[in-house]
């Protein structure tokens, strides 16, 4: 006969309010994209580590793995931003340690909001037979990757 485990005897991991819906929401809300990033066009992840306290503030975070170019800075601010529920743990005081990956991917929205130069040459090609109209052609070239 198996024992039956009494949740109040467990330490339960605190879980942000709303799930991990909300946690995604929050993130793209709050995320601000680096102007450093944007000019270099740098996309990536970062892996968070963070401790949790039993208020449900976070108190210490870290970058486990980053990107460079201010995402790393953006993250940790994002991650200090955060605050899970109060808890009492028979009067323990418990710190968790969490991780979160945060990923920082270019849109559309965020290029078109950087100056970004484009130069365009156009040529009138010689026509071949002068009694005829001359052919117009176009040649646009972007300075950016995008």
């Amino acid at each position: 006969m198996k024992k039956k485990f009494k949740s109040e005897k467990l330490i339960l991991q605190p879980i942000y309010p709303g799930g991990n819906a909300a946690l995604n929401k929050f993130i793209q809300e709050n995320l601000k994209y680096p102007n450093e990033a944007i000019s270099n066009h740098i996309e990536g992840a970062v892996a968070v580590d963070y401790n949790v306290n039993i208020f449900g503030k976070v108190i210490a975070a870290k970058i486990k793995h980053g990107i460079g170019y201010g995402c790393d800075e953006e993250a940790l601010r994002l991650v200090k931003l955060l605050q899970f529920g109060k808890k009492k743990y028979k009067g323990l005081h418990v710190v968790f340690h969490k991780s979160l990956i945060i990923n920082f991917r270019l849109n559309i929205a965020s290029i078109i909001t950087e100056k970004t130069e484009l130069k365009i040459n156009y040529q009138i090609a010689e026509a071949k037979n002068p009694d005829t109209d001359a052919k117009i052609t176009y040649t646009i070239i972007s300075q950016d990757k995008y």
